[in-house]
């Protein structure tokens, strides 16, 4: 580290330039446009091979069987119910 006034600038600057670079890195990573689109990409991944583009079979199934799974639970408990 120097002693001179203008290392001692100098290093304030490049500090400061550091600074507004993870400023505008923190700003575009919390944008929601930003974050829904990380969210859409973390879906269709687990849905779509991002290899190949094929469809993953496996896990849609897994979906549906879920949601039938729940439907036809709603349907069993409205039964009993009324």
């Amino acid at each position: 580290m120097s002693d001179t006034p203008s290392d001692i600038e100098r290093e304030i600057e490049e500090a400061r330039e550091r600074l507004a670079g993870t400023i505008d890195q923190l700003l575009y990573r919390s944008h929601p446009k930003t974050i829904i689109g990380r969210e859409v990409a973390q879906v269709k991944a687990y849905y779509v091979d991002a290899a190949t583009g094929e469809p993953r079979t496996d896990n849609i199934l897994k979906t549906v069987g879920g949601v039938v799974g729940v439907v036809a639970l709603f349907v069993v408990l409205r039964k009993i119910t009324h």
